[in-house]
């Protein structure tokens, strides 16, 4: 490749490594907003009931909330162009209140839009190549992966050609498309696993075998929710051009199996659960032995191949050093860049560059949202520094992945003008919260307030670096959209004779060694709840065995007794 510099004027075109739409894609986006805008004019001209609409807004993603309706639009496996970006700030300003708010499945909703515009949205969307499909409904729903795919230096494969593979597969595959209930799939391409594929339907753990070849570890019956339960290992390395044959037999079982009269036990996970893991992986080995998949292994291998070749690396320059004196000048007299350097700043695998984390959880704001304003500043720096392309994180974050050492100073002061240079990545104001009562009609306590409130009593950045690794996950019902379930720390809101009560759980943790958190004991009202958090930090704090033991490591060695003796004695 030849050495290129990227200095792209704001607005300027850049093509950033990622699926581009061919015409059938183009075609098919078209007609499903076509579509939808005439059931639309059916609706608005009462010649359809709510009961008869709401299965056609839900396939192409519009939910009917708490106050409005909203709209969660597709980010496939978390990878957003800059003009993408721009023009879901655009929408925000012309259709909605001037923000988004980015989910933890790497999607984005607006919470406002008017029903009679939502086709002229996906109007907008469809002239960028987005859309709203598999977004809702009882389908395989966005993919989702690691953050860092394609750039991480610890990584085995990139996982995203291998998303984009699934997507298509899935997204017009008659069978799949009225499964017992809504069906997730996480894939990591990476052992630390930051896609959190335990809690998923299927999880995909990318490896290779003894003699290098590619492939997966495929884990089922994973999810959250009122029942939460841990996917377990169905095949412990699958060639990785079988992938979609399995996967296939997987949603036949599920599909054939799993029940449908009671939507609380239609998920994947109660049928492994009932069925026990042994006899699932027996259904699901003889389903696959029964079919000849040579063809569908080859047209996986032609298929990968044409998606692959979207996801090369691209605009790279050639032969940078590993340091950059400029940027180590900066962080050696610049205390407050080196502190945000140290939480948000994260090793590419290409030299002389980095991966740039973006919090959007400023201390007092609402976790996961971000104006107009701030969508056109990250757009902006992804053409000037990131080679065009940015992500969206299942913690609710955005990330630049692309962006060389010696700009990493200039992307962090223009972050810090827009409000977003927050260097708090990991951290206990780093919260991952649903929407909780202010939006969700399903919602039973609030979210958002409780995040804010635990945010800002945390809020001195030293305080927060003692704490160290801690991540506060908060729902606001059982059906656990904010995965309290795996948080160091979970809160979970419930409504308890009219009052909001909020249950803790300690211990839970999405990542590689993924376990479901443990009911610490009776909820805490809603004006409790951030001094009943301070009291679990402060007793981490004592008790540790220094600096270096972690909260997980200090309740795995202590367990909850020392939380539940502070926290309940006086009451």
């Amino acid at each position: 490749m030849s050495a290129t510099v990227l200095e792209a004027p704001v607005g300027a075109s850049v093509t950033p490594a990622t699926y581009c739409y061919d015409a059938f894609d183009k075609q098919f986006v078209a007609e499903r907003t076509a579509q939808f805008r005439d059931q639309v004019e059916r609706r608005l001209a009462g010649l359809l009931t709510e009961e008869q609409f709401k299965p056609l807004r839900l396939m192409n993603g519009v939910y009917l909330q708490l106050h409005a309706y909203m709209l969660r639009v597709a980010i496939p496996y978390g990878t957003l162009s800059a003009v993408q970006l721009r023009r879901l700030a655009d929408i925000a300003e012309r259709f909605d209140k001037g923000y988004g708010h980015f989910t933890t499945r790497q999607n984005l909703q607006f919470n406002w839009p008017r029903l009679v515009e939502i086709p002229d949205i996906l109007e907008q969307l469809a002239e960028v190549e987005m859309h709203a499909i598999q977004t809702s409904g009882n389908c395989i729903r966005n993919v989702t992966t690691d953050q860092w795919a394609g750039v991480a230096a610890d990584e085995i494969m990139d996982p995203r050609p291998w998303c984009e593979l699934l997507r298509q597969w899935s997204s017009l595959h008659p069978e799949f498309s009225f499964l017992p209930r809504k069906f997730k799939i996480a894939v990591t391409g990476s052992p630390v696993d930051r896609a959190a594929v335990a809690t998923h339907d299927i999880g995909l753990r990318m490896k290779r075998d003894g003699e290098g070849r590619p492939g997966f570890e495929v884990l089922a019956g994973g999810g959250l929710g009122r029942t939460p339960i841990l996917a377990r290992t169905v095949r412990a390395f699958l060639p990785a051009d079988e992938l979609l044959a399995y996967v296939g037999a997987i949603l036949r079982v599920y599909n054939r199996f799993g029940r449908r009269d009671n939507k609380f036990k239609a998920r994947i996970k109660i049928l492994v659960h009932e069925q026990g893991i042994e006899a699932f992986r027996a259904a699901v080995e003889a389903e696959y032995a029964a079919g000849e998949h040579a063809a569908e292994a080859a047209l996986t291998r032609a298929e990968l191949a044409r998606i692959q070749a979207h996801f090369q690396p691209i605009g790279y320059e050639d032969d940078l050093p590993e340091r950059d004196p400029g940027f180590d000048r900066a962080v050696f007299e610049d205390e407050v860049f080196a502190g945000w350097v140290r939480g948000n700043l994260v090793r590419h695998k290409v030299p002389g560059y980095a991966i740039v984390n973006i919090s959007l959880k400023p201390v007092g704001g609402i976790p996961g949202d971000a104006t107009a304003a701030q969508m056109r500043t990250v757009a902006d720096l992804a053409e000037r520094h990131g080679l065009g392309e940015i992500r969206v994180t299942h913690e609710q974050n955005l990330v630049l992945p692309h962006v060389r050492l010696r700009d990493v100073h200039a992307v962090w002061e223009a972050l810090g003008e827009a409000g977003l240079a927050t260097p708090n990545l990991g951290l206990i104001s780093d919260i991952i919260a649903c929407p909780g009562m202010d939006y969700c009609a399903l919602a039973t306590a609030r979210s958002i307030p409780v995040a804010q409130a635990v945010a800002r009593r945390f809020a001195d950045l030293d305080r927060q670096r003692q704490i160290g690794d801690l991540k506060i996950k908060i729902s606001g019902c059982i059906n656990a959209c904010g995965h309290h379930h795996v948080g160091h720390i979970g809160i979970l809101g419930l409504e308890k004779k009219g009052v909001e009560s909020y249950q803790i759980t300690l211990g839970g943790d999405a990542g590689a060694d993924a376990a479901i958190g443990k009911i610490l004991g009776p909820g805490f009202a809603y004006d409790e709840i951030t001094d009943a958090v301070e009291t679990i930090v402060d007793t981490y704090l004592q008790g540790r065995n220094g600096p270096g033991e972690t909260f997980l490591a200090f309740h795995a060695r202590v367990g909850a007794a020392p939380f539940k003796e502070a926290l309940y004695a006086a009451r």
